[in-house]
């Protein structure tokens, strides 16, 4: 099996705290070389949030905050250009500090089915309950990922794009759990089939390899696979289907394995034996991750990743 990244790498899932871009850039950059990322900052406020940032990669699809929420709007207006002005500032602080840098660079959106559920239509209503609606964001966030990551090859002549799609909702979506707009019902379930050609059609648009991350404990990782995921990134303390994750990592997909506590490397290897595979193969197969996105000062947290990245290889 061959993977983009080196042996014994570890990076972030994606938000980190606070609002000083060019800070937690250089963090990342200086804390995990073998596989760096775009930070995401949330703490900026609207438009720094995963579904803002969604909405800011929309094409003809413009987006709004109204009573707190984002929804589908009819025109571009402030909200909408708040979003767009975090990536471009975002997109520019990487450019300055990674334009030289050769390796393996992540970027993260939302997927469609995560965008779908948390998404207002003007009428109310999560996007997820209009069928029509939903197929015309799927097709939004295509083309918008399709332009999203050739500006960043373009930023970044050097290094190879990995894209992480974050997932969240994906299990509640499939499993009918979304609640409804009063909050009293929930909408009806996804059949597998159209979830998985949604996502596969943001896949396939992006062009580079996919790590689709969800931090759930019924992943649908045969749905991941067959949408044409090259990885999973998993919260380890929540798997609880060993057979299920030992099929898709015996398939040859690699594993982005979310832990924490003091011995995150011991974690993974403790997995890795219960699952019945060669240690040989761990460094090579796993990236060593947070369990989600941080909340806490980064730099111990990065660290204590990129650590357990390293030990993986002790016994090459």
């Amino acid at each position: 099996m061959t993977f983009p990244w080196p042996a014994g790498s570890a990076t972030g899932i994606g938000s980190m705290p606070g609002t000083d871009i060019a800070e937690a850039q250089r963090i990342v950059l200086g804390e995990l070389p073998d596989l760096p990322h775009l930070p995401e900052l949330p703490d900026r406020g609207p438009g720094a949030d995963m579904i803002g940032r969604g909405g800011a990669l929309l094409t003809e699809l413009p987006v709004e905050l109204y009573a707190g929420r984002w929804r589908v709007a009819s025109r571009p207006g402030h909200d909408l250009r708040v979003g767009l002005d975090y990536l471009e500032r975002d997109l520019d602080t990487m450019t300055a500090q990674a334009s030289e840098f050769g390796g393996l660079f992540k970027i993260q959106v939302p997927g469609p089915w995560t965008l779908a559920a948390s998404l207002q239509l003007p009428i109310g209503g999560a996007v997820l309950r209009d069928p029509g609606a939903t197929r015309d964001l799927a097709a939004s966030l295509a083309d918008g990922v399709a332009l999203h990551v050739a500006s960043v090859r373009a930023r970044l002549p050097q290094a190879t794009i990995l894209l992480q799609i974050d997932e969240p909702s994906l299990p509640a979506v499939l499993a009918g759990r979304v609640p409804s707009e009063s909050g009293y019902a929930t909408l009806r379930s996804v059949d597998p089939s159209l979830a998985r050609s949604s996502l596969a059609s943001v896949i396939s648009a992006a062009d580079v390899p996919v790590v689709v991350h969800c931090c759930a404990a019924d992943v649908p990782l045969s749905l991941l696979r067959t949408a044409g995921a090259m990885a999973v990134a998993l919260d380890l303390s929540l798997i609880s289907d060993l057979d299920a994750l030992g099929e898709f990592l015996d398939e040859g997909a690699g594993l982005f394995a979310g832990v924490s506590g003091p011995s995150p490397a011991d974690a993974v290897r403790g997995l890795w034996r219960k699952l019945g595979f060669p240690l040989s193969a761990l460094p090579v197969q796993v990236v060593v991750t947070p369990p989600c996105g941080i909340s806490v000062p980064p730099l111990a947290v990065l660290r204590s990743v990129r650590d357990a990245g390293r030990r993986l290889t002790d016994h090459l």
